[in-house]
């Protein structure tokens, strides 16, 4: 598919996974939705179970990406989070929550930013 045609959000969480994997995540899981909501990556970092949330923009004219995991969205993600370590018995795993922001300028490349531990889970 040409990247014309795919989706902002779609190409950023594909940035999103190549940083990752040169970093040494492990990506177990893209996409993880259930009925409170979605997790864009949960990977594994050494022992630490991270939860990833995605923001992609064009330009920095409404803020940053990371700007825009909201408390509201960190808590979505929590529980979401707690749905997916409940399915598969993780109860006993170090976790964190990390944003990935990610800017695609159209004339100055792409620039990405990976914050670590942004959020503590809330509910």
């Amino acid at each position: 598919m040409p990247k014309s045609t795919i989706s902002l959000g779609t190409q950023g969480e594909e940035l999103a996974v190549v940083h990752l994997k040169k970093q040494g995540f492990k990506i177990l899981a893209q996409n993880y939705r259930q009925k409170t909501g979605e997790i864009d990556i949960i990977a594994r970092d050494g022992t630490y179970l991270v939860f990833i949330e995605v923001k992609t923009r064009k330009s920095l004219r409404f803020g940053r990406p990371y700007e825009a995991v909201t408390h509201k969205k960190q808590t979505q993600i929590t529980k979401v989070a707690l749905e997916y370590i409940t399915r598969n018995k993780l109860h006993d795993q170090p976790m964190r929550f990390d944003v990935i922001s990610i800017t695609i300028h159209a004339h100055h490349g792409i620039d990405i930013k990976h914050l670590k531990n942004c959020f503590e889970a809330t509910f």
